[in-house]
């Protein structure tokens, strides 16, 4: 596994725009603590977004987990250009010359996918930790390791999409139509989900159906925390407004996203070995 790491990481070290992708991503990911100096001071009216209470604990593993995850489009380019280098410079021939089987590959860029998600999941929780103990109002530790969840869900997300991801590498073999592919995939869930409520469902019931395509499964594993904060929720009261929204983690939203990711490691698997490469 270790050996098998080792190969993947020195081929993306060697790649230059790889690198500087993978950079720029772990620096938007600290960027996050920029919010905290947002402020807007006009006349008697002063306003620090850190104050409103979204670094708060336990929230803010709630809110930076949702965030961040945007940013995951970063990585997801390195993915697809991993595979296009791989066809475009025979990498993938040489290394199943080099006697790595077919499978051995599809698990070191799984590995690969998995040690994205991993890293990303220990450095927005180090971020996350950091900027909760200076701004947030409730430093006890029941409150602090609470909500949690969102983390594992935060993990469980990336996976699943850079599988897919990888998935596509494979499929189309070119970065920039795997991207496109990406895209159109995104407009398609979007046009069922229209057609759905159009035609068929009401808005429950849509969005139980479309829970079950990727990338919508992927994204309801967290759900978005702006309206938990209490200046949403008073604003909302003021006007009548009652958001009784469920904001947790379920466990058969985790069972769907992985069972996509079960799909496409074994799609990519099944594609490589039926292909003469």
């Amino acid at each position: 596994m270790v050996r098998l790491l080792q190969i993947e990481f020195i081929k993306l070290w060697n790649n230059r725009a790889s690198k500087v992708l993978i950079t720029s991503y772990f620096v938007l990911l600290t960027s996050i603590a920029l919010i905290a100096a947002i402020k807007f001071d006009i006349g008697p009216v002063k306003f620090h977004l850190a104050e409103q209470g979204i670094f708060n604990f336990p929230y803010i593993w709630h809110f930076n987990t949702f965030v961040t995850a945007f940013f995951k489009l970063f990585l997801a380019i390195v993915i697809v250009s991993m595979m296009a280098n791989e066809y475009s410079n025979k990498t993938i021939k040489q290394n199943l010359i080099d006697g790595l089987s077919k499978k051995e590959f599809i698990y070191s860029k799984f590995l690969t996918v998995v040690s994205f998600a991993l890293i990303s999941t220990v450095f927005v929780f180090a971020v996350s930790l950091i900027l909760g103990l200076i701004y947030s109002d409730y430093n006890e530790i029941s409150i602090i390791f609470s909500d949690l969840e969102f983390l594992g869900a935060f993990f469980i997300k990336l996976v699943g999409f850079f599988s897919f991801c990888l998935f596509l590498g494979i499929l189309v073999k070119r970065s920039a139509f795997a991207l496109g592919f990406l895209i159109l995939w995104q407009v398609f869930e979007g046009f069922v989900r229209g057609m759905l409520r159009w035609k068929v469902f009401d808005a429950d019931a849509t969005d139980a159906v479309m829970g079950f395509f990727p990338l919508n499964a992927m994204f309801n594993l967290i759900k978005e925390p702006f309206t938990r904060l209490s200046a949403v929720q008073n604003v909302a009261n003021q006007i009548g407004e009652d958001f009784k929204l469920d904001y947790h983690v379920h466990w058969y939203e985790i069972l769907i996203v992985l069972g996509w990711t079960a799909i496409f490691i074994y799609l990519s698997y099944a594609l490589l070995k039926k292909r003469d490469l």
